[in-house]
């Protein structure tokens, strides 16, 4: 085994070690943001670079201008986000992985969906480790009652240092769906630096 095959095989390993730290509890599904809350109960103080989804040029400067942003097929506004870092140091972090975060708001001003995603652009030492966020996740809604479909290594998604994930798990509780996406392989014509390591977290309102 090469010496990179190692480094990320140990990696890895280490990193699996310490994903049961459920590092992503907070009193809300992010912060002080919860699904189906009204947007106008989301402060301002705290969160930079409101965008309206699609339009990466579209600033807002608060949430009350989300009229502002288009609404899609399923009639929600979407606006992505930032952390302040005057109230988060390290930027716009959950459970120890830089993400992009998305909020989708309905007609009736309320949040519908919460999106938080591993941010690709990470630094490489970082972005290793993104495919264990959605354990952190599943540990702050619970360990049970996950409902998930997994696939096998194949001709063209390969392990990374011994491990490989390609998942999807949901679950409803609390008037709210839960699903998590998780990622760790390689495909065979790319570099090991180029595996795919991901997470996807999508909170909905239960039916909508």
């Amino acid at each position: 085994m090469s010496k990179q095959g190692s480094a990320i095989r140990g990696l890895v390993f280490a990193a699996s070690v310490t994903a049961a730290v459920p590092a992503m509890a907070t009193a809300g599904d992010l912060r002080d943001i919860n699904v189906g809350m009204a947007i106008s109960s989301v402060p301002d103080a705290g969160y930079i670079n409101l965008t309206c989804v699609g339009e990466q040029t579209h600033r807002l400067a608060e949430w009350a201008q989300w009229p502002n942003c288009p609404a899609g097929p399923d009639q929600l506004r979407g606006i992505r986000f930032e952390y302040d870092r005057e109230t988060a140091r390290e930027g716009t972090m959950v459970g120890g992985h830089p993400a992009i975060l998305t909020v989708m708001i309905d007609k009736d001003a309320r949040i519908a969906a919460l999106t938080i995603e591993t941010d690709p652009k990470a630094r490489l030492y970082l972005r290793k480790k993104a495919f264990l966020l959605g354990l952190q996740a599943k540990s702050r809604y619970g360990e049970d009652g996950w409902t998930c479909s997994a696939a096998k290594p194949g001709a063209d998604k390969q392990e990374v240092g011994g491990v490989f994930v390609d998942e999807t798990c949901s679950k409803t509780a609390d008037g709210r769906t839960v699903q998590i996406e998780r990622h760790l392989y390689r495909e065979p014509n790319k570099e090991l630096k180029d595996m795919t390591d991901e997470t996807r977290i999508t909170i909905r309102r239960a039916g909508s």
